[in-house]
């Protein structure tokens, strides 16, 4: 299949995917009659290779078919006598809103701010740089994924580049990760957190620090783990959560039991803003004082 094959076919998805929410049409009705290449094998289309090529193809539809969100704080230091902090950790959803559900939700809460106000006023002391990069439609929004690695989003990029750290943010299923049945069988606890990229101390400290909070955690560079997972693990240098001003940061992948035990109802974009709950809350904090053990070794110079 052909690049333009590849477009025509995502388009194809993309358009009966619009066309069912305004309708109300049922949406397989809708992708079958969209044509061959939509409904071949009931398979997803071939994803976008990058960013720069979904904003190409579908800029017109921003904040209708996708978002980008992003925030960067102001720092001063206009003293010459004195020193102040600086941005250390940005926070990374690089497929939020439809596309892997929740991860907007905790790159919000993570950053210091309300998922039900993510324009108001942080609601916790600390704050971090993040973004997000959202699918927004009713159903389908795997059409909109972009492979880490091959994420070019400027300001994505440029947020990674001047941190020390970041955290990238992720969803799978409990199923893709294989984990060992002695420890994770499939009628068990489905909840889990891989932590993976290339910096271990921060590794650590997630692990550590979701263990503590009541969440399964397993490092994905870690025996009996690390055979399983190098999809999962993070590792690659062109991905964001690596591409800092140390070359290494740290990525969760999340399952689908987890993320969704962080709400009171997952079901929709409204529905997560307002029903996230005491476990949300624990998840966030945890990540959060994982974050604050990396910066503390991390002196202002």
């Amino acid at each position: 299949m052909t690049f333009s094959d590849r477009t025509a076919s995502r388009r194809t998805v993309l358009t009966a995917l619009a066309a069912a929410a305004t309708a109300g049409a049922p949406l397989l009705g809708q992708l079958a009659a969209a044509g061959p290449a939509a409904a071949a094998a009931g398979t997803d289309p071939v994803e976008y290779p990058s960013n720069t090529a979904l904003y190409r193809e579908l800029g017109a539809e921003e904040g209708t078919t996708f978002s980008r969100r992003y925030r960067r704080h102001e720092r001063f230091d206009l003293q010459m006598g004195q020193k102040y902090d600086f941005p250390r950790t940005a926070i990374l959803a690089l497929h939020g809103g439809g596309i892997e559900v929740g991860t907007s939700e905790l790159c919000l809460g993570i950053a210091g701010y309300s998922p039900s106000d993510a324009a108001g006023a942080p609601v916790l002391p600390t704050t971090h740089d993040y973004f997000m990069f959202e699918g927004l439609l009713s159903s389908g929004n795997t059409a909109l994924h972009v492979t880490s690695k091959n994420c070019d989003d400027h300001v994505a990029l440029s947020l990674a580049a001047s941190h020390l750290n970041v955290l990238s943010l992720h969803g799978c299923t409990f199923d893709q990760l294989k984990l060992p049945t002695a420890e994770f069988p499939a009628t068990g606890d489905r909840r889990v957190a891989v932590v993976g990229g290339l910096n271990p101390a921060f590794r650590t400290a997630l692990v550590t620090e979701l263990r503590k909070a009541g969440f399964p955690a397993v490092d994905a560079f870690q025996a009996p783990y690390a055979t399983t997972l190098g999809d999962f693990d993070g590792s690659h240098t062109a991905n964001p959560c690596n591409r800092t001003m140390l070359s290494m940061g740290a990525q969760l992948e999340l399952t689908t039991e987890l993320r969704r035990s962080l709400f009171d109802d997952s079901s929709s974009r409204g529905a997560r803003a307002s029903s996230w709950n005491g476990e949300f809350v624990k998840f966030r904090d945890a990540c959060r004082a994982a974050i604050a053990v990396v910066e503390s070794a991390q002196p202002l110079l």
